[in-house]
This record gives structure tokens, sequence and C-alpha cells, in this order.
């Protein structure tokens, strides 16, 4: 049985897409004429790649919705946002993100990586599963990365000993747990969780901030998240890992229910949600 609208008929929400990877998304998908909702955390730089976005698709279908994933006081106000404004939405892309060069503090306190790669996405999701639901086989795509450490539950906001580049690898862990258990409870809604690392060291500003020299172009990263987003191939297709565009084993953490359960209780407790939720 087939679920899948023909892209021109889905709503598309992207976060961090003003720039790298999500906007070049953004355009993809635009040009195929999907109602595209982009996300940033300025207001005025949303506007202007709403506007550039149109003028570049000349799909007139694309909004902007602000909101800094820094701060879960803001990620809640966008939540009741997006589901009251959009009653469906087909496809969610969870991709902004932070890098090993960013500040070390959230505006909660948290330790940023963790914050913005997973706590927010976590919490995001979660408050727009209605609108996820009402649409007809919607798909979650969580941008991970290739860099993965295994969580240390002892010191998961990398207290005692910071490390930047340790506590990205760690977030981009967590996601793809959160994608594993996910995937597993929405099943029954029709609705499919898959996550991806977009590519090494693309030419974005996450790399050029951390000093690396690109391996690759952002527009890689692009092509893999529309594939996962609207590839017909994948319909069906849940709780898997994909390096790009093949999939992947990701690190043996990620298979661990154990692990997984108590990671998902920490999701719980610091993002305000109900076991119900």
């Amino acid at each position: 049985m087939k679920f899948m609208k023909p892209v021109k008929d889905q709503t598309i929400l992207i976060t961090g897409s003003t720039d790298g990877i999500g906007k070049l998304t953004a355009l993809k998908l635009a040009n195929q004429n999907a109602h595209i909702l982009i996300h940033g955390r300025n207001e005025e730089k949303v506007k202007r790649v709403v506007n550039e976005l149109k003028e570049k698709s000349g799909n007139q279908n694309i909004e902007g919705l602000t909101a800094d994933f820094a701060s879960l006081f803001e990620i809640r106000h966008l939540g009741k946002e997006v589901i009251s404004k959009y009653k469906k939405i087909d496809v969610l892309i969870n991709n902004a993100g932070v890098g090993y060069a960013d500040p070390r503090y959230s505006k909660d306190g948290y330790e940023l990586r963790f914050a913005v790669n997973y706590l927010a996405p976590f919490l995001f999701t979660h408050l727009v599963l209605p609108s996820l639901k009402n649409a007809s086989g919607a798909r979650i795509v969580n941008v991970s990365s290739i860099g993965q450490l295994p969580i240390n539950f002892e010191d998961i906001m990398y207290e005692k000993k910071f490390d930047g580049v340790n506590a990205y690898r760690q977030s981009k862990l967590a996601l793809i747990m959160f994608t594993i258990d996910l995937a597993h409870q929405l099943m029954e809604e029709k609705i499919t969780v898959n996550s991806l690392h977009p590519g090494t060291y693309l030419n974005t500003n996450m790399v050029q901030k951390a000093n690396i020299a690109p391996m690759g172009e952002a527009e890689t990263g692009a092509d893999a998240e529309v594939y996962l987003a609207v590839s017909p191939e994948l319909e069906g297709i849940t709780g898997k890992y994909f390096n790009v565009k093949s999939e992947a084993k990701a690190n043996a953490q990620a298979y661990d229910r154990q692990a997984r359960k108590k990671l998902w209780e920490i999701g719980l407790k610091y993002s305000g949600l109900s076991r119900d939720n």
C-alpha cells in the first residue's frame, strides 16, 4: 500500500535552513514545488532567505519560521505555532545543528552540542507530531554524522572535562539512538524515521568555523537529505542510519536497548516532556 504523496502536494519543514546544507535542501525541494517551511534563529535572515528561495525557484509557497534552538523555551513556542498553523506536515527534516567550535553552553545552561543536536530535535519533533500524524505516510529525517562517540552517562554534559569534538560526536550518536526508538514508536502511525551522515567535512559554515579544510560540497549533503525526505525508494523504510545515500551501521551503542532507554529518559528530563508525549 502506497502512502507517499507527490512532492508538489507535500508540506516540508526543514530546521536550520537559512544557509548551508539546509538552505540547499530547501531550494531543491522548492524546485519540485513543495510547500516549504524554512527555519532559522534570525528573523531578518529568515525573511531574506524566503525571498531568495522564491526568486530562485519560482515557487511562492515558501514560508519562514524563527526560533533559537539553543533555547527550549523558543522551541516550545515554535512547536505551538507550527501545529496551530499547519495541520499537516508531510516531512520534518531535523537539520539544525552546531559543531565543535560553537560556544560551550546553551541559553538554558546545558552543553550546547547536546542541547541543539539532540535535545532540540527530541523536543521539537514531539511537539509537531500531531501535524505529522495528520499527514499520510509522513517522514522524519534526522541529520547526524559519521563522527559518533558512545555516550558517557556519568558526564553527559561534559562538566568534568569539556571537549567540543567529543561532545559533538556524542550528540550525533544520541540523535541516531533517538531515531531508532522513535521509528519503533511511530510504526503504527505509518511515519518513518531515519537518520543520515550527509557527507564528511562539506563546505559549510560549521566546517569553516572549525578551521577544517572542506573535503566536499554542501550540495552532496542536500542531495542526501532530499533522497531520504522524498525518494519513493525509501517508502516504508524506517529506523535506519544512512551514510549519505547508503544504509550503514552506526556506532554499536545505537543498538543497545538499555542505553537508548537511559538516553530517552534523559531527553524527557531535560526537555520537560512527560512520558506520555
